[in-house]
């Protein structure tokens, strides 16, 4: 997982590395065009959106905090080491003349270990030694060594595999809501960029409508200029003419506008340019909206709704996370039972001091035989004495047993979470239903203004041939012309929104992944 995650990380940093190089290079060469089909503005969108760039950020570090929550049961090792000098005047007779001095040196290792059950296993060496000049020592230097075991057990608070992995739990559960809002992100990123790319295509097309529609009054400008100068009309018909010609620029200058705020959208949704740049970046979008018949079930888009959809699974994940705080909570309403196993092992040795007389008293050293810090650690070694030690510990906390205000708010956010998923699933049937329904209105749209739309051309024709043989007028055939225009801008205005709610049903659905066999390893990846 560390591995995937920083090379998920060195490559969206490369990203946005070579987008800014690609961005100053747009600018020392001018402006550029991008071809782009539907599908590869969805990829685009998937490998360098900033908002899908951030939600990759949050589901690492998730990832990595299950990582720390493991490092609970990686083992610990301790070292010690103290000195200590003690010299005072001696007070009692036993003592050396004069001046009492003492020198010692301590030296410590500990391994620690937890274990799944929640306890503690440890093993510690302990190694003691001194030298003093006080009379009457048996030993002086004197080597003691400790080699001890020990066992710590939770018996009731805290006890269980589950208490004892419990930050493990936590950061797992993270990371898998973390992983359902990325993927809710994308999915929302993924029909972002069909709103932006259709939006765009219909504000193009709609250019194309009335530029077309301005071309249509300035022959007709033309046509009628040409017969007002032969003396087959009235002067004063041009004016209705000029004023339409004026009013389809007018129209022309709008739908530019519309164009530009569209094709800007788009670009900032695939983080294609940014400031200055949005303007000297044209998009050239291949694809054309079409219509696909589709036909699905209210149940049958119900039941996929409550299978895919990653805002239901994001709840369903949050109530597993706050069932498991509830029964963290209820655990920790018990008694503190501790048990404590201890087994020791001591060693001891260092020089044995021989005295005249065999009497220590007189203080006359005539001989010693020689030890060492090592024999004494030896002897630890061999387990050459029996010293255990077995503890139970009971603590009850007075305010545990008179408030248990965690385990209520515990049992009040999961009975929360629970009723949020019920109306989360409500919402999903609403939405699933007026997106099912939208399909079968804006299919029926779709052909009502094909309909109209053929009329409209059919129309046109036959206003036409009646002006040219004197039985319509100027106002008639622009009338036609701007009806013609509307149905033309209606029918694509319903295949858009047709595309539309095909994607609408898609994301309401949460398939958008699977239908295009994205994988969540893919986003923010080249």
């Amino acid at each position: 997982m560390k591995i995937k995650s920083s090379l998920r990380k060195a490559t969206i940093f490369v990203l946005l590395i070579s987008g800014l190089t690609a961005g100053l290079a747009a600018q020392e060469s001018g402006p550029q065009e991008i071809s782009l089909g539907l599908e590869e503005a969805i990829l685009r969108a998937l490998r360098q959106n900033l908002n899908l760039v951030a939600e990759v950020y949050s589901t690492d570090l998730a990832d990595q905090s299950i990582s720390k929550a493991k490092e609970i049961y990686y083992p610990q090792l301790d070292f010690n080491y103290g000195t200590d000098r003690t010299e005072q005047p001696s007070t009692w007779w036993i003592q050396s003349a004069g001046i009492y001095t003492e020198k010692s040196h301590t030296y410590q290792a500990s391994l620690s270990q937890s274990i799944p059950l929640g306890g503690k296993l440890s093993v510690r060496l302990f190694n003691y030694n001194s030298n003093t000049n006080q009379r009457g020592q048996l030993l002086n230097p004197y080597y003691q060594t400790m080699l001890s075991f020990d066992f710590d057990q939770p018996l009731l608070k805290n006890f269980g595999p589950k208490m004892a992995k419990k930050e493990i739990i936590i950061a797992r559960q993270n990371y898998s809501i973390s992983e359902a809002q990325l993927r809710s992100q994308v999915i929302d990123t993924i029909y972002q960029v069909e709103e932006a790319y259709w939006n765009l295509v219909l504000a193009q097309e709609n250019l194309k409508v009335r530029q077309q529609s301005l071309q249509l009054a300035r022959d007709e400008l033309a046509k009628t200029a040409k017969e007002i100068e032969v003396g087959q009309q009235a002067a004063i018909e041009i004016l209705n003419v000029q004023a339409t010609v004026s009013q389809r620029e007018a129209d022309i200058v709008q739908a530019e506008a519309d164009v530009r705020i569209a094709e800007n959208r788009l670009k900032v949704i695939l983080n294609l340019a940014s400031g200055s740049e949005l303007q000297s970046t044209k998009l050239n979008l291949k694809d054309k909206p079409e219509f696909k018949a589709v036909k699905i079930s209210l149940e049958e888009a119900g039941q996929i709704a409550l299978a895919n959809r990653p805002d239901l699974q994001i709840n369903s994940l949050t109530s597993d996370s706050k069932r498991f705080n509830l029964e963290v909570a209820r655990n920790q309403l018990l008694p503190q039972l501790d048990l404590n196993f201890s087994y020791r092992s001591p060693g001891i040795s260092g020089d044995y001091l021989i005295y005249q007389d065999d009497n220590p008293l007189s203080g006359i050293v005539i001989g010693k035989i020689p030890g060492s810090s090592w024999n004494s650690v030896k002897d630890a070694m061999k387990f050459l004495y029996n010293n255990w030690s077995l503890n139970f510990t009971l603590t009850i906390p007075v305010a545990d047993l008179v408030s248990r205000s965690n385990y209520a708010v515990a049992r009040t956010e999961l009975a929360q979470s629970l009723a949020k998923q019920k109306a989360l699933e409500q919402q999903a049937w609403l939405e699933v239903t007026e997106a099912v329904n939208n399909i079968s209105t804006y299919a029926k749209s779709v052909e009502a203004y094909r309909v109209a739309r053929e009329f409209a051309e059919k129309n046109l024709e036959a206003e036409n041939r009646k002006l040219a043989v004197g039985l319509s007028s100027n106002y008639f055939v622009l009338e036609a012309q701007d009806r013609l225009a509307t149905a033309r801008s209606n029918e694509l205005r319903a295949l858009v929104n047709y595309n539309l709610a095909l994607a609408r049903l898609e994301k309401v659905l949460g398939t958008s992944l699977t239908n295009r066999n994205i994988n969540l390893t893919q986003v923010g990846q080249k």
